[in-house]
C-alpha cells in the first residue's frame, strides 16, 4: 500500500515538473517576442532621432542644391562645407544600409523614414562616392549606402509614394 502512493506521488512529480518545463518554455517565447518588440522599437526611435540632428539637416540642404552626379573635384569646389555634408550623408545613410541588411532596423522603416532622401542624395553623390573609393583604394567606402540606395530605387519603381497610396487613410 505504502509502495502504490510513492508511486503516486512520483507520477504527479513527473506531471508537475512537466507541466513547470512547458509554463517555462511558454513565458521564454513571450519574453523573447516582446524583447524583440522593444528592441525594434528602440531602432525605431533612434532612426527617428538621425533625422531630427541639425547636421543631417544642414548636409542634406547642401547635398540637395548640387547637380545629380557631381564630380569629386566640382564639390571640393563648392567649398569644405559640401565635402562635409557629403562624408556625413555617407557615413549616416551607410549605417542605416547595414541596420537594414542585417535585419536590425525593418527595411519598411527605413524606406518610409528616409527613402526618398536616400534616393536623391545617391543620385547626387553617386560619382562622388565613386572617386573616393578610388582615391582611397578602399572599395568599401559608402558600401552600405550604396547598397540601400539601390534597394530603395528598386522598391520605388514599384510603389507609390505614401501620400498617394494611403490618400484616403482615416485617423
Amino acid at each position: 500500500m505504502f509502495d502504490s502512493s510513492l508511486q503516486t506521488i512520483a507520477n504527479l512529480a513527473d506531471i508537475i515538473g512537466a507541466g513547470t518545463i512547458v509554463t517555462g518554455l511558454i513565458f521564454g517565447v513571450f519574453q523573447i517576442r516582446e524583447y524583440k518588440k522593444r528592441r525594434l522599437n528602440a531602432v525605431a526611435a533612434d532612426l527617428m532621432r538621425t533625422f531630427y540632428s541639425v547636421d543631417l539637416a544642414h548636409a542634406v540642404s547642401f547635398i540637395r542644391l548640387v547637380p545629380d552626379g557631381i564630380s569629386a573635384a566640382d564639390l571640393k569646389a563648392e567649398g569644405p562645407e559640401y565635402e562635409r555634408a557629403a562624408i556625413l550623408i555617407s557615413t549616416t545613410f551607410e549605417t542605416m544600409g547595414l541596420l537594414a541588411f542585417r535585419r536590425l532596423a525593418p527595411f519598411s522603416l527605413v524606406q518610409e523614414l528616409a527613402g526618398g532622401i536616400i534616393i536623391v542624395t545617391w543620385r547626387k553623390l553617386s560619382v562622388w562616392v565613386e572617386t573616393v573609393r578610388e582615391e582611397q583604394s578602399q572599395p568599401s567606402w559608402a558600401e552600405w549606402y550604396q547598397w540601400l540606395a539601390e534597394q530603395l530605387i528598386e522598391v520605388k519603381i514599384e510603389g507609390k509614394p505614401a501620400y498617394m497610396k494611403f490618400k484616403g487613410w482615416q485617423p
